[in-house]
């Protein structure tokens, strides 16, 4: 048995995926099944077994997973502290990120992160709000835009970031947008209606006005669509989902043909060439805080903290 093998082990209990632990550990599918046979042998019964696409620990699995994971834990912080010491000469920054910031957000930050600090190995992790929560064991800081919750792993600490909008989106020519001539909405008709306070230009849509629309949503686990679905039921309108469909270029995409309304994020809209029409949402804007979330807050490298300066300084 050896160190190793029991960082291997810990990793496929974190993820319950053979195929993921060896992403998050930048090994192959094979040197991972390799190194958990050889453990098994070495405790001379199962430790896992199959579960459909995945893995599903035994007892024994079980007991082993809380030392294989406070032996990797350790190890994490010893190499925070060997980089803490050595400086930002050399090492690796592994940072998470959901969505809208990975697509909008995170390319700047990687960008002038490069340039301070060239000989740092940048690599990333997308996914939504749920995917990025549940690696949060295999990065070192990641940037979240939907509610974290509770459930984070110990020593993980939570910083308020940037506040976004989420805005209403359909084309051009739908009679909400004015495209319908008498039979738009009131609030559509003003183009000139001045800019929300958080930044997004143009008019706005009451809730009650899209009960009856069909809509387009993000996936199950998207920050996104937790925010509208919860506004939804405060405002006790229901929702007519025509399509759910993943990432922001998918809803836009889907709305430019047609198939409804959709929800982004407004920083999504930026370099938008007009063929959507853009609504902040009444009575009240839905707004919301990105999160950074840095694992191991009590032993963080210092290419974690300069990362999370230059986002905290950038979100200002």
């Amino acid at each position: 048995m050896t160190p190793d093998q029991l960082i291997t082990f810990a990793a496929v209990a974190e993820h319950l995926n053979i195929s993921r632990a060896a992403v998050a550990l930048h090994l192959s599918q094979p040197a991972v099944s390799g190194q958990l046979r050889q453990l098994q042998d070495e405790f001379g019964e199962p430790l896992y077994q199959r579960d459909g696409r995945g893995v599903r620990l035994t007892a024994a699995g079980e007991q082993l997973a809380q030392y294989a994971a406070r032996l990797r834990d350790t190890w994490r912080q010893a190499h925070a502290y060997r980089d803490a010491l050595r400086g930002l000469e050399q090492g690796t920054l592994r940072i998470g990120a959901t969505t809208t910031p990975a697509s909008y957000l995170l390319p700047y930050l990687l960008a002038d992160f490069h340039r301070r600090y060239p000989e740092v190995a940048l690599h990333t992790v997308d996914g939504n709000t749920t995917d990025i929560i549940g690696a949060l064991g295999s990065v070192d800081i990641a940037l979240i835009e939907g509610p974290v919750g509770t459930d984070l792993p110990p020593d993980t600490a939570v910083h308020a970031w940037h506040e976004d909008e989420i805005v209403a989106i359909m084309p051009r020519a739908h009679r909400l947008a004015g495209g319908g001539g008498a039979e738009g909405s009131q609030e559509a008709q003003h183009p000139q209606d001045p800019p929300s306070p958080h930044g997004v230009a143009g008019s706005r849509l009451d809730l009650a006005q899209l009960g009856a629309e069909p809509l387009i949503v993000r996936e199950a686990g998207s920050g996104v669509r937790q925010i509208v679905e919860r506004a939804f039921a405060r405002a006790g309108v229901p929702m007519r989902v025509a399509l759910e469909i993943a990432g922001v270029e998918g809803v836009k995409e889907a709305v430019r043909a047609g198939m409804g309304i959709g929800f982004v994020s407004a920083m999504s809209m930026r370099h938008e060439n007009g063929a959507l029409r853009v609504f902040s949402l009444s009575p009240q804007p839905l707004t919301r805080r990105l999160s950074i979330v840095v694992p191991h807050a009590s032993a963080p490298s210092r290419a974690v903290q300069q990362f999370l300066a230059l986002c905290v300084a950038n979100g200002r």
